[in-house]
């Protein structure tokens, strides 16, 4: 895949300076820019042409054989061990970058907002003019997906199915007892369903930090990631954000299901939640902004009579969360679809996600993933929507 930064190399010059510089590890819009991840902090300048790295040996050989960078210098092309032994490690890495920078005519840089203070005050010290950029050029530039990006996005999204179905698997043949869910003589808890998603996950080429199994009152706090047993009649919301080890891209699914009969309560809010679900769906397109989305949501649920923090920004019930977000290298990431949400593009991958919360009833959520286009939207997702087990 070869990005167009085009829009980075304007801001550049617009700002008068030589190049955009990092300074770390496990950024996604340095990965974006470079094609290539490490393990611990490496240096990378984009000079409005290309992309130039500054690495340890130990990860020249993977950065020349991965990265899209036009060169990439080692830290001991720049003496960096002798400078060490003479003025300390600190030291001897500023002097590295800056002689790095030299070398490429470089003597000013814009950075990003995270960059490390220490490195930014040493590179001054060393006669480097450096300045923050603070309107997030690259996160901006990568919001909008590639075809290529769509398609690591989308396979993503089939292994997440398979790990969900899984899920549901262990939750529909779970028999009922005394209250419980019981699977092969033991109470099924969350943490359970959540190991037999991550070792699915582990078998489609996918890994995840956190995954929410969360049944009743627990499913109504959005982010609670849920523990203890499952129980029948109570909704059990699940939601699983993973990340496909190869590609490095993300994908996010939720789904709400009761094992055995839902109360009229939990069944009236999944129905109003899926109704709110295909009214933001249906507004979803190119030039439409992501508060108009969120707005759709909200008129579905006040309508009904429900609190949403459109109406109540105090409300600890009902709709409390924005509608959805976009996903790709991060899964959370631009666009926005909540009350300051700005125009969508085509391209852009979000997720669409209303949910209903209240701790004497339990947790509703419905997300699907999408990309948007000039006329609508592409639904990525291809699982159903079924609340009673």
């Amino acid at each position: 895949m070869e990005p167009d930064l085009s829009e980075l190399a304007d801001t550049i010059d617009d700002r008068g300076a030589d190049g955009y510089l990092f300074d770390g590890h496990d950024d996604s819009d340095q990965t974006y820019v470079c094609g290539f991840d490490a393990p611990d902090p490496y240096i990378a300048l984009y000079d409005g042409a290309g992309a130039h790295l500054l690495v340890s040996g130990l990860e020249y050989g993977r950065a020349v054989s991965e990265s899209r960078a036009e060169s990439v210098a080692r830290l001991a092309d720049f003496d960096y061990q002798e400078r060490a032994a003479e003025d300390g490690p600190r030291a001897a890495r500023l002097a590295t970058i800056a002689a790095f920078l030299a070398d490429h005519d470089v003597e000013s840089v814009l950075v990003p907002e995270r960059f490390p203070t220490g490195t930014a005050d040493g590179l001054r010290d060393h006669g480097i003019d450096v300045s923050v950029e603070s309107e997030g050029v690259i996160t901006e530039i990568r919001s909008v997906k590639t075809d290529e990006e769509i398609e690591h996005v989308r396979a993503a999204q089939r292994s997440n199915e398979a790990a969900m179905a899984r899920a549901e698997e262990l939750i529909r043949g779970a028999t009922i007892e005394d209250g419980d869910l019981v699977h092969d003589g033991d109470v099924l808890t969350g943490e359970r369903v959540k190991e037999a998603i991550e070792i699915e996950l582990l078998r489609q080429g996918c890994a995840l930090d956190e995954t929410i199994v969360a049944c009743g009152a627990d499913g109504a706090d959005p982010h609670d990631r849920g523990s203890g047993p499952l129980e029948t009649d109570e909704a059990i919301v699940i939601d699983i954000f993973p990340r496909d080890k190869e590609s490095g891209y993300h994908a996010d699914m939720t789904r709400t299901f009761v094992r055995g009969t839902a109360s009229d309560e939990l069944r009236a809010r999944y129905e109003i939640t899926h109704e709110a679900h295909q009214a933001a769906l249906d507004a979803v397109e190119a030039g439409a902004t992501g508060a108009d989305v969120h707005d759709a949501v909200c008129d579905v649920y006040e309508d009904a009579g429900y609190a949403t923090l459109r109406d109540d920004p105090s409300t600890e019930t009902g709709f409390i969360h924005g509608t959805g977000h976009g996903i790709g290298l991060d899964v959370h990431e631009l666009p926005r679809l909540n009350p300051t949400g700005g125009e969508l593009q085509a391209g852009q991958i979000i997720t669409i996600e209303p949910g209903l919360y209240d701790p004497d009833v339990g947790g509703i959520r419905i997300e699907d993933l999408v990309v948007v286009t000039e006329d609508g939207h592409e639904n990525l997702t291809d699982y159903p929507k079924e609340l009673e087990l």
